[in-house]
């Protein structure tokens, strides 16, 4: 089952990061940007985010999961949703924590 934009939205709206986070979508999923790095996925209508250390220390106990067959694990954040401030503290924590995206290489001419 895709995710719903209505869902990428909403996720977007709860996190109060107007303007700095966006999304894109993904063969029917969507990815979270926040300073240009991607920080994490809505997969069948589920938020998932990249795990950090930053992460695991703001959620405690954290469920683990996979966005899609063959990703590497990551946090299943919808015990998050309805809480604005938290997941807002979770989303910047974590893009805190990843290293800066690398940068794009230009295609040689032909």
């Amino acid at each position: 089952m895709a995710t719903k934009q209505d869902f990428a939205d909403y996720v977007c709206e709860q996190a109060g990061l107007a303007g700095e986070l966006s999304y894109r979508k993904l063969f029917g999923e969507y990815a979270f940007y926040l300073d240009g790095k991607v920080i994490g996925f809505a997969c069948d209508n589920t938020l998932y985010l990249k795990p950090t250390a930053a992460g695991r220390a703001l959620l405690g106990d954290v469920t683990d999961g996979q966005p899609y067959p063959g990703a590497a694990s990551h946090f299943l954040i919808d015990q998050v949703l309805d809480e604005p401030e938290r997941l807002r503290q979770l989303m910047q924590a974590t893009a805190a924590a990843l290293p800066p995206p690398c940068p794009k290489r230009r295609r040689p001419r032909a």
